[in-house]
């Protein structure tokens, strides 16, 4: 029972901080951008080339300010090996991921300066009390917010090269069910909450080498969210037996978000006609284990440390923009994100499989000055199932699905 308990710990904090990348990982850094299939690399589009390629930045020739948010309700559907059947569904919040963008430079400087404010991770997941795999999980809510300064160098109007540094900060909250003898188990719980900081950097180059053809490369680097003296609170019982097994207050633990490279091709058949590529190759393979270390021993241990053995994986994506009059420019576009988790580990946190997005935008200029970007994102996860018995998950069929509707407004001056 104890090294049980130990595992779903371990493994439940792990997901916290990754499987939101490998399960919804939140493509909603540009509205434009996620009507076209979030594709945007080898592109410039707008201010948040900060995110997507900061050497495409420089060939912005209007300073601006554009904010964008969209509203990610996903839903998880949980069936429960035979024999035994039964059935649950979470009951998720709605999430809010958001993006701002701010760039300046003079018209004809070959510098522009930017920074960026957005939500790379973060979404909500709520099993409640009642369902079979309570004991891994009851309520998960991540949390993050990257914070980009950025400077791009235009080195002609044919290529561009920039930088960004990035601070990242979040916060993880996690409920469970402990499985104890003789005791109401759906009063005896822990909570663990904890505060998390990390940085990392985003590199681009950008090439255009004629008016039809443009190609972006990126690197964005992997970033350790570390959380030191995370709170640790257990509904337990009143009995000393029962308690004395539980005397942890606090954690530590790095939560590893991972290094993403994307190329990017932009095509311009006709003027009105825009057509984009990225292939992303997303650095799972860093996770092979992970770690936590406690105040005070929890069922006589004082560390967990959960394998998860995570693989590098490929996204792809395809989209297109077209500008049917001067002020509506529609969009449309569709990836496929292979799950990087292996047969045996997957758990209820964000359970991930291969997943499917199509996507549809528009803009709408309401004057010279301002746009309004309007986008729909829908991503359908393959049903998966899984024996979870590498990493203390919950053994069982999961299919999840996300309506993610978003709006920007775009200020340029």
């Amino acid at each position: 029972m104890k090294s049980k308990f130990l595992a779903f710990l371990g493994s439940a904090m792990l997901t916290a901080g990754v499987a939101q990348a490998g399960g919804f990982q939140a493509n909603l850094q540009g509205q434009k951008q996620i009507g076209m299939g979030h594709t945007g690399t080898g592109l410039a589009l707008d201010h948040s080339s900060i995110f997507f390629n900061p050497g495409a930045l420089a060939h912005l020739r209007q300073n601006g300010i554009q904010l964008g948010v969209s509203a990610l309700s996903a839903k998880i559907a949980y069936r429960e090996p035979s024999p035994g059947f039964s059935e649950a569904m979470t009951d998720n919040p709605i999430s809010t991921p958001f993006q701002v963008y701010a760039s300046f430079g003079k018209e004809e400087s070959p510098l522009r300066y930017g920074i960026g404010v957005y939500t790379p991770y973060g979404s909500s997941v709520n099993w409640g009390r009642n369902w079979q795999g309570r004991f891994g999980l009851n309520e998960l809510t991540l949390k993050t917010i990257f914070i980009q300064p950025t400077i791009s160098y235009r080195i002609s109007d044919k290529l561009g090269f920039g930088a960004g540094f990035v601070y990242a900060i979040g916060n993880v909250n996690l409920q469970r069910s402990i499985p104890l003898q003789n005791a109401n188990y759906f009063e005896s719980g822990v909570e663990l909450d904890g505060a998390t900081s990390g940085f990392g950097y985003n590199l681009g180059v950008y090439f255009k080498p004629s008016e039809k053809l443009s190609f972006g490369l990126t690197y964005r680097s992997k970033v350790e969210m570390e959380i030191e003296g995370g709170d640790v609170t257990f509904s337990l019982p009143n009995s000393p037996v029962v308690t004395s097994q539980f005397q942890a207050t606090k954690f530590d633990a790095k939560l590893p978000l991972p290094a993403n490279i994307t190329l990017g091709i932009g095509f311009k058949p006709t003027e009105a006609l825009t057509i984009a590529v990225d292939v992303q190759r997303v650095q799972w393979s860093a996770y092979k284990s992970l770690r936590f270390d406690y105040n005070a021993p929890v069922r006589g241990e004082n560390f967990t440390e959960g394998s998860r053995n995570y693989e590098d994986v490929f996204i792809y994506r395809v989209g297109a923009q077209y500008q049917l009059s001067d002020i509506l420019t529609l969009r449309a576009g569709a990836y496929y994100d292979k799950s990087p988790v292996q047969a045996g580990y997957l758990t209820p946190e964000t359970p991930d499989a291969d997943s499917r997005g199509v996507s549809a935008g528009l803009t709408l200029a309401l004057s010279e000055k301002v746009d309004l970007d309007a986008s729909f994102l829908y991503i359908n996860k393959k049903e998966r199932t899984d024996a979870a018995n590498l990493s203390g998950g919950v053994a069982g069929t999961f299919k999840s699905v996300a309506y993610i509707p978003g709006v920007g407004i775009n200020y340029k001056f």
